[in-house]
């Protein structure tokens, strides 16, 4: 597939997606179907431990959905444009690999419900965060109602959603949005680094140890418990189980490839 909206690379077992539509990288349903079309083929391609998803420039990491596409469409194309970034957004929270959102500028609506399923936020201290929709008469549909309560608490959602307050990259890793604020120069290099550090992990046992966490939050204490079991053993049955055991055992440094 030939991408026009995103930027797709991959090095060293660490994918990039750059959503590219500067300067404020607004999001409309056809960066929706090429994001959800570049998450399949990461999640296929074996070679490929890690996700990166940013915003080309430093203005802006998505300053939300596209209004000019929805603001005239009706109700039946408007649920088909919000189905559009539920099924993609769905596909980057349950990606068996680890994402990375690396956000820089104005991240408001649809862009930080973007973030927000990823598994870690790193922001640049320029980063303004808000969820405007109930501005202008909408409310949050690709996911921020439901991950940034679980995220951050209730109360504290509400107050964002409900107020459309912007904060600052500080208040946001106080809050539990984001899990790093750095310099904007080196935003890009710190994403990079931890990347590359969880890249050389065991892919197993992170899949399992993603799965088991998603999956978890989502049932009661003794269903989750029964489903992190299925997945230790998922995990203990692998290739790399042995070699991390053994290894250990052997006092020597893990050889792992993946199986």
């Amino acid at each position: 597939m030939t991408y026009e909206t995103i930027l797709l690379a991959k090095e060293n077992g660490v994918a990039t997606i750059t959503l590219n539509r500067p300067p404020m990288n607004p999001l409309n349903s056809q960066l929706f179907k090429e994001l959800g079309h570049a998450v399949d083929e990461i999640a296929e391609d074996n070679s490929i431990k890690v996700l990166i998803i940013t915003g080309s420039g430093s203005k802006a990491f998505a300053a939300g959905a596209d209004v000019s596409e929805m603001a005239y469409l009706s109700p039946v194309e408007v649920y088909n444009f919000n189905m559009g970034s539920r099924k993609t957004f769905d596909k980057i929270e349950n990606l068996g690999k680890p994402v990375i959102a690396a956000i820089a500028g104005i991240t408001f609506g649809g862009g930080c419900e973007l973030a927000l399923a990823c598994d870690f936020r790193f922001a640049a201290e320029n980063v303004k965060i808000a969820f405007p929709e109930t501005g202008l008469g909408i409310i949050p549909g690709g996911g921020g109602t439901v991950r940034l309560p679980r995220l951050i608490g209730v109360g504290r959602a509400k107050e964002l959603i409900y107020g459309g307050e912007m904060i600052d990259a500080v208040t946001a890793e106080k809050l539990g949005i984001v899990t790093k604020v750095v310099a904007v120069d080196v935003l890009m290099e710190e994403a990079q680094n931890y990347a590359a550090k969880l890249a050389v992990r065991p892919s197993v046992a992170m899949k399992m140890a993603k799965e088991s966490i998603q999956a978890g939050v989502n049932l009661d204490s003794s269903s989750a418990l029964n489903y992190e079991n299925q997945c230790f053993i998922t995990a203990f049955a692998s290739e790399d189980a042995k070699e991390g055991l053994g290894a250990f055992l052997e006092k020597r440094k893990p050889n792992y490839t993946g199986k």
